[in-house]
This record gives structure tokens, C-alpha cells and sequence, in this order.
């Protein structure tokens, strides 16, 4: 049976911390064929990984300001013939429509970071809802109607969002593997981390805004190295798709 990785939320932060690190181990011991939740199958989720039996993974990029990195990276894309999935935020997307329409033009994938990039964990629960409502506004406005796919800003979310987030029919997307480019660590240490770590049904967490300067030049190397090894680049969309999923839980 064919499955996708999933994070559940824990209220306690400490305590998810300890639970993720156990399972993670737990997962990379396994490998394969496992679910990783916390919870039963009722409470709320996060993908955050693709069916580990199949070579798809997703190139997934976060955007939240800037213009003209995510331009590179398009071209990039554009190049070598990738699909990927843009998570931008609502108020980035209001000041720079031209390459949103780019981004759905090159046949990506588009979902969102909320309206503005703050921490759910930041502000009271009216709040979130208030700033995902209003995303969702702007982005019907622009002309998406659409937009379901949620990546809460910083990653950060509780077992609340997630209910929150559900119950507004957004999927929440997390990710599995973050070579940290927005630090700018250097295009070698971000296309080492890249090609070493990536294995099937990774999601891969990238940024697209201009405070990330190295990643379109590490994607010189990253896509045809990771094609090279057999991964096939597909949108979460796909990825959820193909996994036919069924959600389990790790005693």
C-alpha cells in the first residue's frame, strides 16, 4: 500500500520537538512504507513528505518579497523543463501580479504563505483566520480562485492552526528537507546538502525571494544532478496524487 508522510501537532512545543526527532530516526531506520503522525487519523495533519516507494519529489519555493531572484529561478525552471510549486505570500502577490502570472504561465503550481509573513504562532487564532481569509480574497481578486495549498509562514503551526487551516479547506504543506539557502551558506553547501540528502517523496524547502542569492545558481547543478540519479520532478498536487495515501500512526 502506498502511503505520504505526514507531521501531526502537539499543543506542548517541547514535546514535538522530542516526538520528531524520535520518529524521524524511526523513519530514516525504516525507510519506507511508514506514515509519520502523531496522532489518530481524526486529528489534524501537515504533509510534509510523498510516497518513499516512488522517485517523484517536489521543488517547492517560498517567496514573501523581492522580484528579481524569483525571476532567475523561473528561468532556471524554464530551462531544464521543471515543474515546481511557489508558496507566496498575499501581500507579495498584490505588489508584483506581472510575476504571478509568470509563475502560473510556466505551469507551476501556486499556493500561498497567508497574507503577511508572520508567525501564526505570533498572533491570537482570530487573527490567523482574519490573515487567511484575506489571502484567499486577494488572491480570488488577482484571479485565482483556487489557492488551497497552505505553507503557514516560518513553518510554524500548532494543532489549532491546523484545525484552523482545515477547516477552511487549505491542505497544509510542511517539508522534509531544508538546506537553509536563505542564509546564503554558499551554492556548494546548498547543492551538497541538495544531492546528498534528497531521496523519493522528498519535499524540498527553497526560496525564491531576493534575500536568497545563491539558490538559482545552485539549481544549475541541482535539477540535472538530482534527473541523473532518477528523481522526476512533480507538484505537491501530484505528489499527494500519487501516493494514494492512507494515513497510519507510529505507537
Amino acid at each position: 500500500m502506498d502511503h505520504f508522510y505526514v507531521i501531526g501537532l502537539k499543543k506542548r512545543r517541547s514535546w514535538l520537538i522530542i516526538g520528531f526527532a524520535f520518529f524521524t530516526a524511526l523513519l530514516f531506520w525504516t525507510q519506507k512504507d511508514i506514515v509519520f503522525s502523531v496522532f489518530s487519523n481524526d486529528r489534524p495533519v501537515a504533509l510534509s513528505k510523498g510516497n518513499a516507494d516512488e522517485p517523484n519529489i517536489a521543488l517547492t519555493f517560498n517567496i514573501s518579497w523581492g522580484e528579481e531572484k524569483a525571476l532567475d529561478i523561473l528561468d532556471q525552471l524554464k530551462n531544464e523543463q521543471v515543474q515546481a510549486t511557489f508558496f507566496v505570500s498575499g501581500e507579495w502577490a498584490e505588489r508584483h501580479p506581472e510575476i504571478l502570472e509568470k509563475i502560473t504561465e510556466g505551469q507551476h503550481e501556486l499556493g500561498m504563505l497567508g497574507y503577511r509573513y508572520k508567525s501564526y504562532l505570533d498572533q491570537e487564532i482570530d487573527q490567523v483566520r482574519k490573515d487567511l481569509l484575506y489571502a484567499r480574497d486577494i488572491f480570488k481578486k488577482l484571479g485565482y480562485e483556487e489557492v488551497n495549498l497552505l505553507r503557514t509562514p516560518n513553518g510554524h503551526f500548532n494543532e489549532e492552526i491546523i484545525e484552523l487551516a482545515e477547516g477552511l479547506e487549505f491542505e497544509v504543506i510542511h517539508w522534509n528537507l531544508n538546506p537553509n539557502d536563505w542564509q546564503n551558506p554558499g551554492t556548494t553547501k546548498i547543492v551538497d546538502t541538495v544531492m546528498k540528502d534528497t531521496t523519493n517523496g522528498d519535499i524540498i524547502l527553497l526560496h525564491a525571494s531576493d534575500a536568497a542569492k545563491q539558490t538559482a545558481d545552485a539549481l544549475k547543478t541541482i535539477i540535472p544532478g538530482l534527473k541523473n540519479k532518477g528523481f522526476q520532478f512533480v507538484s505537491i498536487s501530484e505528489l499527494i496524487n500519487q501516493a494514494h495515501a492512507e494515513t497510519k500512526i507510529i505507537e
